[in-house]
C-alpha cells in the first residue's frame, strides 16, 4: 500500500442482520465495496459498531474474510480484535492476519478496571501476532483509560503503532505527541473529527460515514488541508449527527441514519433493541440536515 493501513478515512462497519438477526453477508461485501468507492480509504469490522460482542467465534471468523474479500486493492482492512484476554485478542489478531488484513485494531481488557501491568501484558499478547496495532482507547466502555503516558509505553515497547483516541479530550493530541512523538493519533470520535484532523492526526476511525462517506472524505481532507473555511460550514451541517456516535445508541442510531440515507442499517441483535420514537425522531432530524450538506 502507498500509505500506512491505518491512515485517511477508516470506517467501523455495521454488521446487516437479516430480520432473523442472521448475518447477510452478500450485504456485507457490497457495503464494503460501496464505501471504497465513495472514496473511503479503510474498513474496521467486528468493532464496536459491529455488535462484535453478540457474535460467534464463526461468525467474527467469517466476516474479516468476507471484508478482506471485498476490499478493493489500495484499502485497507484493520479488524477490531477486542475481547477480554490478551490470549483471545491475539487469537483474533492471528485469524486476521491470516486472512489477509493489514493491521489490528485493539481494545485494552474489556471487562473490568486493568491496572496498568494487565494492560501491558494484553497488548504483548496481541502484538505477539505480527500485525500492527492501533490502540482503541475507550474508556467509557471499557473501564481502562490509555492515558497519553501509557499509551507512550505501549509505544516504547513496539506494541502499538497509533492510537484511535476516544475520550473526546482533544487536549490528549498534543501530550500525545510530546510523550511518543512516533504514535499516529486518530480521531476516534466522530464529533471532534475538524478538532483532532487540524491539529495533526493523521486518520479517522469513523462511525457515520457508513451513511454519509461522500461528506464525510470530503470533510476529512478539507481538515487535513487546514482549509477551515470550507471545512466549518460542512461540519456545523453533520455534526449534530455525528454527535449520536459519542452516545450509548450510536449503533441504533447510525443504523437508522443509514436507513435514511438509503442504504441497509438493519435490525440489532440484543441487547439493543429499536430506538424509543423521540429518540428515533430526533436521529431522522439530524441526519435531515445531514444529507443536505
Amino acid at each position: 500500500m502507498s500509505h500506512q493501513p491505518w491512515h485517511g478515512v477508516l470506517v467501523a462497519i455495521t454488521t446487516p442482520f437479516r430480520d432473523d438477526l442472521s448475518i447477510d453477508f452478500d450485504r456485507l461485501q457490497e457495503h464494503v465495496a460501496w464505501l471504497a468507492g465513495n472514496g473511503c480509504h479503510g474498513i474496521v469490522p467486528n468493532g464496536s459498531l459491529g455488535e462484535y460482542q453478540t457474535l460467534t467465534d464463526d461468525e467474527r471468523a467469517r466476516i474479516v474474510t468476507a471484508v478482506v474479500e471485498a476490499a478493493p486493492e489500495g484499502v485497507s482492512v484493520v479488524p477490531g480484535v477486542g475481547a477480554y484476554g490478551g490470549h483471545q485478542g491475539r487469537r483474533w489478531a492471528e485469524q486476521a492476519a491470516a486472512a489477509g488484513a493489514h493491521a489490528v485494531m485493539s481494545l485494552p481488557p474489556n471487562g473490568y478496571a486493568a491496572g496498568r501491568p494487565e494492560v501491558i501484558a494484553h497488548y504483548e499478547a496481541v502484538a505477539a501476532a505480527g500485525l500492527p496495532v492501533v490502540a482503541y482507547n475507550n474508556p467509557f466502555d471499557t473501564k481502562v483509560d490509555l492515558v497519553p503516558g501509557l499509551l507512550a509505553e505501549l509505544y516504547d515497547r513496539d506494541l502499538i503503532v497509533a492510537v484511535k483516541e476516544f475520550s473526546g479530550d482533544v487536549r490528549r493530541l498534543h501530550q500525545i505527541r510530546e510523550l511518543a512523538p512516533g504514535l499516529d493519533v486518530l480521531a476516534g470520535a466522530d464529533d471532534v473529527l475538524l478538532e483532532l484532523v487540524m491539529q495533526g492526526a493523521v486518520g479517522w476511525i469513523a462511525g457515520f460515514p457508513n451513511a454519509l462517506p461522500t461528506q464525510s472524505v470530503e470533510l476529512f481532507e478539507l481538515c487535513r488541508a487546514g482549509d477551515l473555511d470550507r471545512a466549518l460550514p460542512l461540519y456545523t451541517a453533520v455534526h449534530a449527527a455525528y454527535r449520536w456516535d459519542s452516545r450509548p445508541v450510536f449503533v441504533q442510531a447510525i443504523k437508522l441514519g443509514m436507513d435514511l440515507a438509503g442504504r441497509y442499517g438493519g435490525p440489532c441483535r440484543p441487547p439493543r433493541l429499536p430506538l424509543p420514537d423521540d429518540v428515533a425522531a430526533q436521529v431522522t432530524a439530524d441526519m435531515k440536515r445531514a444529507l443536505g450538506a
